[in-house]
């Protein structure tokens, strides 16, 4: 009964999380500088080379707001604005018209979650395996060696560190593109390799980002977990090191990792950005950035929706999770 309880408050909670993030996406564009519908008529005016006439303009604003949803006052927009979201249904871009706001970031949305999903799982595999051996033997030489890598990476930004490997690798050894290129049309084998070599320094970047605080946390959590009473009664018992720390300390000292990893999974559209600028990389960061920049409500409403569902909804899978890890919140304790 309690389980049930549990599960209830949580999917409760995030369903309240959804509302709250999704009201706010809606009233922060509107109060950006600037109005959508007057930059577009000012760019249509721009490329005819002449001005509308008033009728003109006004029939054209009128149409763009029934096709942007801006019609009506605050409160029907936003009734309109949900009952859209619901469909998930953002309408077309102002800043890519006529195409639809789903179909940009159908297009968008994998380059993204590719790399930043596979980044954020191999820095978490293996910083929290090198941080396991560094705490585990944390009085050896070695250990001694791999917290000082962690030490040094952990606090650099990460775009100079971006920035470095982009002069090391690119500039100075000229290993990879500065820019990447890639190769358009159907996926085939040639396009697969373009792929995976132009995306390497951003994945290099993103993996040593994430390296330095997995290997330090973790061997923290491990130092500390190996001297607990009931690791010490497993050696007394004659169980091997390997043991001892797979089956006693880690299972034990991941369950705060387990927490990172979910919550970094949830921010990966949030991390696109800044990742996406510097390595030109097409995706969703990018995509942002040209909504912010033109105005374009829709698009924007779209991408951050994206990324509030992908925020709460790996909320929701850790706190559906954390009881097969963790028998205390199974038995109400």
């Amino acid at each position: 009964m309690k389980l049930a309880q549990y599960i209830v408050q949580r999917v409760f909670a995030y369903f309240l999380v959804l509302f709250v993030g999704i009201t706010i996406t809606f009233f922060l564009p509107r109060l950006m500088p600037g109005d959508p519908i007057n930059n577009y008529i000012s760019q249509v005016q721009a490329r005819a080379g002449q001005s509308l006439s008033a009728e003109a303009v006004q029939q054209l604003r009128d149409s763009l707001a029934e096709l942007y949803g801006l019609q009506g006052n605050l409160f029907t927009q936003y009734i309109n604005y949900l009952k859209r979201v619901v469909r998930l249904d953002f309408g077309p871009s102002f800043t890519y018209y006529p195409e639809p706001v789903s179909e940009i970031l159908l297009e968008s949305m994998p380059w993204t979650a590719g790399l930043l999903l596979t980044t954020t799982l191999l820095s978490w595999l293996i910083g929290n395996g090198i941080g396991l051996i560094a705490g585990y033997y944390n009085k050896r030489r070695a250990a001694a060696v791999l917290e000082f890598i962690g030490i040094v990476l952990y606090p650099i930004p990460y775009y100079i560190l971006a920035l470095v490997v982009i002069l090391i690798l690119a500039y100075w050894l000229g290993l990879f593109p500065l820019s990447p290129t890639f190769l358009p049309g159907p996926i085939s084998w040639n396009k697969v390799v373009s792929i995976l070599y132009n995306s390497f320094l951003p994945a290099l970047t993103l993996v040593l980002a994430g390296f330095g605080w997995n290997v330090l946390s973790m061997k923290a959590l491990a130092i500390a977990t190996k001297e607990d009473s009931y690791v010490q009664f497993a050696r007394l018992k004659g169980t091997t090191d390997r043991t001892r720390m797979v089956n006693y300390v880690f299972r034990n000292a991941m369950l705060p990792q387990i927490t990172a990893l979910v919550l970094s999974l949830g921010f990966i559209f949030n991390g696109a950005l800044q990742t996406e600028i510097i390595f030109s990389y097409p995706g969703l960061g990018m995509t942002m950035r040209a909504a912010a920049g033109a105005g374009d409500y829709n698009l924007l409403y779209g991408s951050i929706v994206i990324t509030i569902l992908s925020v709460a909804t790996a909320a929701l899978v850790l706190d559906l999770i954390y009881p097969l890890f963790d028998p205390r919140i199974r038995l109400g304790r």
